[in-house]
């Protein structure tokens, strides 16, 4: 328990399941996607972000997805091998492209989307598919909601979730609302809602909280609709205002670290690595508030780091620098 009560990076695995895909981020910022004269291809997508995040702070990490067998398919799943992320759950599916997204920033630094995905391969995992000797052997299965929008990937997250739950995984979710990719936002909210009583952790944005809730208050009363008893974690991260935390016996907030934040992709992401990676192990943290509380300063650490860079897994710290960062603050 050196570094401010922060624990050692846990040694059990943590499987992300989801998407994979490029992004494509114009060169300038604060400009529309129809006005930017370049873009620059970056790797993404939340749940391989969040590997990633893992196995950047020397934690072991493993990514259950479909891309395409294509260069930016082969090239992403060696993105993953170089981060150190296993890649035993990794398919390629021979007909569909690797999904693709164009993302603007906006002068304030926050994005707007445009996704080719008709379908893209992430789409098309079967449960048929899946490494299940991989899922089985997982402390912790995190995962999204993309995946639910289609089959036959739908039928391929629930029947993963239930082979780690049956495993004695923690089930650790942040939906990651897109809501360009729902077919409608009753239907995003619908479909994010029917797997929430599963998890045993829930990170979602102070924006995906409006959206759920229906209300734009940004309070504990909102937040707390959203509470369900099976539940040991509810996060609501708020960029600049750090987070809150909800568990069964307390709740409260951490602040954040301020830096001159130049792209917000794959902050939250790198949050829940953090947050992963240091309960792996030791999952009685989230019962001793006193403890959650430095896991949480450590979380907000990375991923006010990740803000400090352009592009997600470029910008995913180490451990070493989220000490620098709150050691300074």
């Amino acid at each position: 328990m050196a570094n401010n009560g922060v624990p050692a990076t846990g040694k059990g695995l943590i499987v992300s399941f989801g998407e994979m895909l490029i992004d494509f981020v114009p060169t300038e910022s604060g400009v529309s996607l129809a006005e930017a004269p370049g873009f620059l291809k970056a790797p993404g997508g939340a749940p391989a972000n969040v590997a990633i995040a893992v196995a950047r702070l020397g934690g072991k990490a493993a990514f259950v997805g479909k891309l395409g067998d294509d260069e930016f398919g082969h090239m992403l799943a060696g993105i993953l091998k170089q981060y150190g992320v296993t890649g035993e759950g990794i398919l390629f599916d021979q007909g569909a492209r690797t999904a693709l997204a164009f993302v603007t920033l906006r002068a304030d630094g926050e994005r707007e989307f445009m996704f080719y995905r008709n379908p893209s391969a992430d789409m098309l995992l079967r449960p048929d598919e899946l490494n299940f000797e991989l899922i089985k052997s997982a402390k912790v299965f995190h995962y999204g909601s993309i995946s639910l929008i289609v089959e036959p990937c739908r039928s391929a997250h629930l029947k993963a979730m239930e082979v780690a739950k049956d495993a004695g995984a923690l089930l650790s979710y942040d939906p990651n609302l897109r809501l360009p990719l729902w077919p409608s936002a009753e239907e995003a909210r619908k479909q994010i809602m029917s797997i929430w009583e599963k998890a045993d952790v829930i990170k979602v944005s102070d924006v995906e909280l409006e959206f759920l809730t229906g209300s734009p208050k940004i309070d504990d009363e909102n937040a707390l609709t959203l509470w369900k008893d099976n539940l040991k974690l509810l996060l609501v991260t708020l960029g600049e205002n750090g987070c809150r935390y909800y568990t069964k016996h307390f709740r409260g907030s951490v602040e954040a670290f301020h830096v001159k934040a130049v792209d917000t992709t794959g902050a939250g992401d790198s949050f829940v690595g953090a947050l992963l990676a240091k309960i792996v192990d030791d999952q009685s943290i989230l019962e001793d508030e006193q403890r959650l509380r430095g896991v949480l300063k450590f979380a907000n650490a990375c991923g006010a780091i990740t803000t400090t860079k352009k592009g997600a897994i470029p910008a995913l710290p180490s451990e070493s620098e989220a000490f620098t960062l709150i050691k300074g603050a």
